[in-house]
């Protein structure tokens, strides 16, 4: 099954230290028979981690149809493990010329200056969405153009939600309505909720509450805060009332699984709950937005954007891929081709028309913000989703000033 990458694409982590091993290598990209500010004549390699066959193709095709136009070459290769290819090529001094960048890389990789920071002189830089900028934005600069965007939103099954006696109008806002059909829908086969015991999926209702986890400045950690106790506290309560299981307990890899055996009747997951089709047919669901918290509205984006690294010799000509790649008219074809959102606000709304299923997506992006992913960052999250998976018998209180403590340390790490 294919789904489980993009499904838990907010708890992907950057392998430890192997980006921090890169100190030191060359950027360059592949070789070329063109100068560095020729287009004509170059040949380039674009790194990609795919989400299956038709997204490869997709992307392939498009490259395809840029290097015909511009008389140049181009190489689109799928990633087993993009995370380290990526790593290898830059350790290597032989980084691909173009390649997927995630959210979760990016404050790292930019911070060894290993990336061109061409997306803040780029004429579209305007174009994108502006939470998706600042998290590919690092010292106030906008580095690299995203290629697309995920929310989280609740999942529901809606042959559940009529036999348990709902309507639209008992679509939760607040927590306090979430508790009340989680508990009409939790039945003695079926959970209620479910979504994964992770910073991904949970911290979503500690930004609910009002919490974050840096200061506006970025300066100091504010994760042990009554705000994101109040989020921690909402969620071991949907636990210890039964009407919330994490999807190991329903034997589930992801909560996506979990919704398509019908072993759970909501769950919190993004657009790629569409891929749920091909193994589970028969499955009706609606996808609404998070509710509420007593901070107000909140969800997670993810993102990759199109890297390029610092100083390469085919800068030129894989900036004019990514400004190719990064169009409305590219992007509504990938978004038609493997379902992705598009990262500039026009296309999306062209995108939310086209595909009403998955406007409550594109909606929240409005209020999105991304997951703390700061250089160093990536240790300490992973030892907190592994406390965050016995959060139903743990003390929230003792888990976030433990979290404080870890990330802190990081946070000053990274910044000296």
């Amino acid at each position: 099954m294919t789904l489980r990458r993009g499904a838990r694409w907010g708890a992907v982590l950057v392998a430890g230290g192997l980006v921090a091993g890169l100190a030191g290598c060359a950027s360059g990209g592949s070789d070329s028979a063109g100068a560095a500010g020729d287009i004509a004549g170059q040949n380039l390699t674009v790194l990609i981690g795919s989400s299956g066959a038709a997204e490869t193709k997709a992307v392939t095709e498009a490259a395809n149809s840029w290097g015909a136009a511009n008389k140049a070459t181009v190489k689109v290769v799928a990633a087993n493990d993009l995370t380290q290819q990526l790593g290898q090529g830059f350790a290597g001094g032989n980084p691909p010329d173009v390649f997927y960048m995630g959210w979760d890389q990016f404050q790292t990789y930019a911070s060894k200056q290993y990336l061109e920071p061409y997306a803040d002189k780029a004429a579209n830089k305007d174009a994108f969405y502006p939470a998706l900028a600042s998290a590919f934005s690092y010292n106030d600069t906008f580095y690299c153009e995203p290629k697309d965007f995920s929310t989280l939103g609740l999942i529901i099954n809606t042959e559940k939600w009529t036999a348990a006696g709902l309507t639209d109008a008992d679509i939760p806002t607040d927590w306090a309505g979430l508790e009340t059909v989680a508990t009409k829908l939790t039945t003695a086969d079926t959970a209620g909720l479910s979504f994964g015991a992770e910073y991904g999926r949970i911290g979503t209702f500690m930004n609910q509450g009002g919490g974050s986890m840096l200061s506006e400045d970025g300066k100091k950690v504010t994760a042990d805060s009554a705000e994101n106790l109040a989020g921690l506290t909402e969620v071991k309560k949907l636990l210890t009332d039964g009407v919330l299981k994490f999807p190991a307990d329903l034997d589930s890899g992801w909560s996506g699984e979990a919704l398509g055996k019908g072993k759970a009747a909501m769950v919190i997951e993004g657009p790629w709950i569409s891929g749920l089709k091909t193994d589970y047919p028969d499955l009706k669901y609606k996808a609404v937005e998070l509710p509420a918290g007593p901070g107000g509205q909140s969800t997670f984006t993810f993102s990759n954007c199109w890297g390029i690294p610092a100083q390469s010799t085919t800068t030129a000509a894989a900036e004019d891929l990514v400004k190719f790649l990064t169009s409305d008219e590219q992007q509504l074809k990938f978004a038609d081709a493997f379902g992705v959102i598009p990262s500039t606000e026009s296309a999306a709304k062209v995108y939310s028309t086209t595909y009403p299923q998955n406007e409550s997506f594109v909606t929240s992006n409005d209020y999105a913000v991304s997951p703390v992913a700061f250089a160093g960052a990536s240790t300490v999250i992973s030892d907190f989703n592994s406390q965050l998976q016995g959060l139903s018998t743990g003390d929230p209180q003792a888990i976030l000033s433990t979290l404080q403590t870890n990330l802190q340390a990081a946070l000053d790490a990274a910044n000296k």
